[in-house]
């Protein structure tokens, strides 16, 4: 049972897009935009990519969150 729950939680950490959550960002005018691992609870069930960042916002203060996007037919949501 141990080796299943570690098997599930390797798997599902992999689900992140960090090159697709960095466009996204820039293109909403964010800065200096790093990415993280999976953003746990974070998104709702129908996001499959849960990619956590911290940037600069438009004010120039730094801003946290996650970007949440579908597998085909969602598009992205960034959620703070």
């Amino acid at each position: 049972m141990k080796k299943l729950i570690l098997i599930c939680a390797v798997l599902v950490s992999g689900c992140t897009e960090p090159e697709h959550a960095k466009k996204i960002l820039e293109e909403q005018g964010y800065t200096q935009v790093e990415t993280g691992g999976y953003g746990w609870f974070a998104c709702s069930d129908d996001d499959w990519f849960h990619t956590k960042f911290t940037a600069l916002g438009m004010t120039g203060k730094p801003i946290t969150g996650v970007v949440c996007s579908g597998l085909l037919f969602k598009n992205s949501t960034i959620r703070f």
